[in-house]
């Protein structure tokens, strides 16, 4: 199976909540969370490896914009991740 990085599941993220998830875009949303500034060596070719796994799908708006969006696939694992995450948080609250 597939593993995640943090940035890549963070990108699943941001494209899930986005209205237009295209590239600038995501891009400033992840600065935005994360106060760091995410430059185009990193983010385009994470998103290729989304793609390229199956969680994400790419279609173009225009000659130079592309948009994504996720896939039953990447849906489902971040599904299971939510849950994954309460499970943990609950062990913890519940001590």
């Amino acid at each position: 199976m597939f593993e995640l990085t943090g940035f890549q599941r963070d990108l699943l993220y941001c494209i899930a909540g986005a209205e237009e998830p295209y590239g600038l875009g995501i891009k400033t949303d992840l600065e935005a969370y994360s106060d760091t500034e995410i430059n185009h060596g990193r983010l385009y070719p994470n998103l290729d490896t989304l793609i390229d796994e199956g969680y994400l799908a790419k279609s173009q708006i225009d000659d130079r914009t592309n948009q994504y969006e996720l896939t039953d696939a990447g849906r489902e694992l971040l599904a299971e991740r939510r849950e994954w995450e309460a499970n943990q948080l609950g062990r913890v609250l519940d001590n």
